[in-house]
């Protein structure tokens, strides 16, 4: 729109004074309205200000009249922020025309409070300081005047021992005491400017108690006396203390027994010491020493804090609370049976003794001897203690028969009046006195006076000779008429013994039960006789044993040959004993007629039997039918025949089911030959084949020896041999000579005079193939080539020598092309010796004809390998 004059009073200049609230009016200006308007204008605006803010705002004041006012936010300051702003004021009507004036605002200075910074501006500040800290800075009042005046500090009450310099550090003038000073101050610091404005502040001072007084007692007793044996938990003392630190309130000390004490001990919270261990005055060390000091410390931390000792001495007063006692309190004796009466036994003053300190307290006598078998006992005095026999005994007697131990009880009791308690549940209490029971066993000691005796004078067992080892075959007894019984020990002093065994029986030291040891054998021995002896440690006695050896079946058959192997024609005969075999058995407890031959294993198709087969110590091997391979009936070739020979040929069928039968085994191997496709007018044979098995016997010592011998005298000889060979090829083919430029890798083989020879053809160039692009390698005299192998270096070419060879039976000779080894480049040839330039001219002037055919053939060869190259190929570098 266009622009008129609608701001009255604008542009102009005012001014407002820093921190001015909010609302506070800056300047008021009028709008002029247009006759032509007829809804009046909008409320002016300020669309913008230099610098940019938004501490000031429009208000409508009346009609067609505002004022500038300050928002508050931001509040305005002198010290901080610009002093003068512009503000664009704009305003517009409804016709469309716009005014825009500035009004200047200058912010004027205003004297304001100092103001605290930090903690203290915000907050009360509380500040601790340990008791006894020395005169120090103990906090720093950080306040600032808006216009950086100077600034004074005070506090106030003034009688307390801080004080506050110019810089606003707060000082402790003394040290403090928390025992002896309040525990707390409150400073009020007030910072006034120079124009008097001032602020104040509270500062709380906290006065921390530390620990540094000791605790001391508070007990002044420092003697106690307390009989022995007191119960754990008995309160012996109360110990008491107080903390200076801890006057206005309970102390909270620690209570500690600083010696090493077993008897007592302290709550470590209230000091109350009491009894946790046995007291007792009669044992070491209080027997000697019954004083018992005892240090107890206070302490009013648990750990590194201020403590006071104190020494208390605890007396200990004996009493009678120990009966009279005996080590051991049981005894045990012998006594011989038949010891005459009188005999001293048993002194129990020896053993006995009353371990209370005071002699009052320590007498005691013995009384009422009681038990079973007591009258046969006495005690001569009720002091010395002494137990005698006051009659014999006698084991054997039937009165006595099986009381071998009598048992006697004696009471041991304290004169003085005891003061019990229960510490010794195992005593008895008699009246007011205490009692202590002694046991004595005493053992009558038999006496051995009698022999023993077996039950027989001799015995008789029969043994079958298959009883297994280890059975037991019969008993012995024998009997001691003393009592009680004597163990009685069983052993073997004669007989039992054989050609192979020192021992065959064995007796049961405590059963008497005989067993066998080895294999009973009728054959060898019938019947052996043994002498038993019958021992109780001092007397014994003796007596016979027979053993009969009763026969049974027990040996098998043993026939001869066990194992036989041989062969026959596949048109044998039937009936004919094969190959004139027969077996011979025999038997050490059967009857040669007992014996039955059968083939168990073997016998396809039953072509084999044995005649006679049974009732016979020998039998036959014959053919019972003939093989018949034509038809497919037999397949096998080879026969393998199981024979069993049992002895149950005697027997009858119901005999069989119950007796011993023994089966023994041989084994034939028969290997049928066919019959040969060509008729042979001679008459046919076959070989007979045997199998021998020798066994080495340890007696023939001389067998390893001869071999061992044998062995080293052979290997000796084909090492001569070996030499002798090796001197004979070494004559007949001498190495190769050398050429007359460089040495010669050779390839000679001698054979039978004449020498065969491989040349090796070197390429020396090489191309690229124009078809292909492949590279190639070549021998630049010879044309040979081949295509080039990766990474495999150019070639340079040897010197060649061509020796003559010897015809072959074809006649055609063969030549011998010898190529010098290639040397690297750093390395010079080696020049050749005046008798290999000697040696070597003949040779060549024979060779060259030949040498040159061969060469000519050999590049045939190579040309005809490689045929896959391009004749046309450029030669290469080389």
């Amino acid at each position: 729109g266009r622009r008129s004059q609608l701001l009255k009073g604008l542009p102009a200049t005012t001014t407002v004074e820093e921190n001015a609230a909010a609302g506070v009016s800056v300047y008021t200006f009028n709008v002029t309205v247009s006759p032509l308007s007829s809804e009046g204008v909008a409320i002016p605006t300020i669309v913008n200000s230099n610098p940019l803010t938004k501490a000031f705002d429009i208000e409508p004041k009346g009609d067609l009249e505002y004022r500038v006012v300050t928002t508050g936010n931001p509040v305005l300051d002198y010290e901080t922020m610009p002093k003068s702003f512009d503000l664009q004021i704009f305003v517009e009507d409804t016709t469309g025309r716009t005014d825009l004036n500035i009004l200047t605002v200058q912010v004027t200075d205003k004297n304001e409070r100092p103001v605290f910074r930090g903690n203290m501006a915000i907050q009360t500040v509380v500040i601790y300081v340990l008791e006894g800290t020395p005169p120090e800075c103990i906090y720093q009042v950080d306040a600032a005047d808006p216009e950086n005046a100077e600034l004074n500090y005070s506090l106030l009450p003034a009688p307390v021992p801080f004080l506050v310099l110019e810089s606003g550090a707060i000082f402790s003038t003394k040290e403090l005491d928390y025992e002896k000073d309040p525990h707390c101050y409150f400073l009020n610091i007030t910072v006034t400017d120079p124009d008097g404005l001032s602020s104040s502040r509270t500062v709380t001072i906290n006065i921390i108690n530390i620990n540094d007084e000791r605790p001391y007692f508070t007990t002044k007793q420092r003697v106690y006396r307390i009989p022995e044996e007191q119960s754990p938990g008995t309160v012996v003392a109360n110990i008491t203390a107080k903390d200076p630190d801890d006057e206005d309130s309970s102390s909270r000390l620690f209570y500690s027994i600083q010696s090493s004490d077993q008897y007592f001990s302290i709550n470590p919270s209230t000091g109350v010491l009491h009894v946790t261990g046995r007291i007792d005055r009669d044992a070491f060390p209080l027997r000697l020493h019954p004083n018992i000091s005892v240090i107890v410390r206070v302490e009013d931390s648990p750990s590194g804090g201020h403590a006071r000792e104190m020494e208390i001495t605890i007396i200990i007063d004996d009493i009678n609370d120990n009966p009279p006692g005996c080590n051991p309190s049981t005894f045990r004796k012998e006594a011989n049976e038949n010891m005459t009466a009188g005999t001293f036994l048993l002194g129990l003053r020896n053993y006995c003794k009353d371990i209370d300190v005071d002699p009052s307290n320590n007498r005691f006598n013995f009384t009422e001897l009681s038990g079973f078998g007591s009258n046969n006992f006495a005690l001569e005095s009720t002091v010395s203690g002494r137990l005698v026999m006051t009659e014999s005994i006698d084991l054997e007697n039937p009165a006595n028969l099986g009381v071998e131990v009598y048992s006697l009880t004696v009471r041991v009791q304290d004169i003085a009046c005891p003061n019990y308690s229960s510490k010794y549940p195992f005593y008895i209490s008699f009246d007011i006195f205490l009692c202590y029971i002694i046991y004595i066993y005493i053992r009558i000691k038999p006496v051995n006076e009698f022999f023993p005796v077996f039950s027989n004078l001799s015995y008789e067992f029969n043994v079958p000779e298959i009883t297994k080892v280890g059975s037991s075959i019969g008993r012995v007894n024998a009997r001691d008429k003393d009592w009680p019984s004597s163990v009685i020990t069983y052993s073997i002093v004669a007989g039992g013994g054989s050609r192979d065994y020192t021992n065959i029986f064995w007796i049961s030291p405590t059963k008497g039960d005989v067993k066998i040891l080895a294999r009973l054998d009728y054959e060898t021995t019938q019947k052996h006789v043994l002498t038993v002896q019958a021992s109780d440690q001092e007397k014994t006695a003796t007596a016979s044993v027979t053993v009969n050896v009763l026969e049974v079946n027990d040996e098998e058959p043993v026939c001869s040959p066990n194992f036989y192997s041989f062969q026959i024609p596949v048109s044998l005969a039937v009936g004919t004993n094969i190959n004139g075999f027969r077996i011979e058995c025999q038997d050490r407890d059967s009857d040669p007629r007992s014996f039955r031959y059968f083939i168990n294993e073997g016998n396809v198709n039953n072509h084999f039997t044995f005649s006679p087969s049974a009732g016979s110590n020998t039998s036959r091997l014959i053919l019972a039918s003939r093989f018949d391979y034509d038809s497919g009936l037999d397949t096998n070739w080879i026969y393998r025949l199981r024979v069993y020979i049992t002895d149950d040929n005697l027997l009858s069928a119901r005999d069989k089911a119950t007796y011993l039968i023994k089966t023994g085994t041989v084994t034939l191997s028969i290997r049928v030959i066919p019959n040969p496709t060509t008729v042979i007018a001679t008459t046919p044979g076959f070989t007979v084949v045997t199998k021998r098995e020798n066994l080495y016997s340890e007696s023939a010592w001389y067998v390893p020896f001869v071999i061992t011998l044998g062995s080293l005298l052979l290997l000796g000889l084909l090492g001569y041999l070996g030499f002798l060979l090796a001197t004979w090829v070494r004559t007949r083919c001498p190495p190769a000579g050398k050429a007359d430029s460089a040495p010669l890798i050779h390839f000679t083989f001698c054979l039978s005079s004449q020498t065969m020879t491989k040349l090796n053809t070197v390429f020396d160039g090489e191309a690229r193939d124009p078809v292909t692009g492949k590279m190639y390698e070549f021998n630049t005299r010879s044309g040979a080539r081949r295509w080039k192998k990766s990474n495999e270096p150019l070639q340079l070419e040897p010197a060649v020598q061509v020796t003559p060879s010897a015809t072959d039976d074809s006649g055609q000779g063969t030549d011998r092309v010898e190529a010098s080894s290639q040397k690297k480049p750093s390395e010079k040839r080696k020049e050749p010796t005046a008798e290999t330039k000697a040696a070597a001219k003949p040779l060549a002037g024979q060779s060259e004809t030949s040498g040159q055919d061969g060469l000519r053939l050999q590049k045939q060869k190579e040309e005809s390998e490689d045929r896959g190259l391009s004749s046309s190929a450029p030669q290469g570098r080389y």
